[in-house]
């Protein structure tokens, strides 16, 4: 397995000091892709949200992002992670455009899992990289939401001044090129 790609942010959208701040990573290896989050304190993630559960609107409470761009095609795909293990994804065919073709991702060999305590979480997903056509020239982004209901909303990369919004495939950054097995 590769190193993992580790970065916290320490931020939140509007530049403001996030305690404690959050721990997000990204691991590719030969045959898949493995995101992880974790922050040291309680979480609340979606009431209905549950380890290793497929579910929608789970942004609507605390939840850890990845984003993922093919730049040749620019689809992008958005996976949600729950501090419980919860999960959800769903491609992109342009900015907040959901693919009219969905994989069946249930079925796919996805893994997620999470570990929620009142002084911690840390939660993780693991995605095959048949998912994606050209894995080596993915971009991507961290984001989080966190504090809820006062959600404050955390960013890896600068995605502007305005009002958060997390898609904005033409901000995300390259891999590193030290993640690659």
């Amino acid at each position: 397995m590769s190193q993992p790609f580790v970065q916290t942010i320490q931020k939140d959208w509007f530049g403001e000091v996030i305690f404690p701040p959050v721990r997000l990573a990204l691991t590719l290896t030969e045959t898949d892709l493995l995101f992880t989050a974790s922050r040291a304190t309680t979480a609340k993630p979606h009431p209905q949200s549950s380890e290793g559960k497929f579910l929608t609107e789970l942004w609507r409470y605390d939840v850890a992002e990845l984003f993922l761009l093919e730049p040749e095609s620019g689809r992008y795909l958005e996976i949600n992670l729950a501090p419980n293990g919860g999960w959800w994804a769903c491609w992109f065919v342009r900015m907040r455009e959901p693919s009219p073709e969905q994989p069946n991702f249930e079925s796919l060999q996805i893994h997620a899992k999470g570990e929620l305590s009142e002084s911690h979480w840390d939660a993780s997903i693991r995605l095959p990289l048949s998912l994606f056509e050209n894995p080596a020239t993915l971009r991507y982004n961290f984001t989080a939401i966190v504090n809820s209901p006062k959600q404050r909303f955390l960013t890896a990369f600068p995605l502007g001044p305005e009002q958060p919004d997390f898609h904005q495939p033409s901000r995300f950054q390259p891999l590193p090129s030290s993640n690659h097995s």
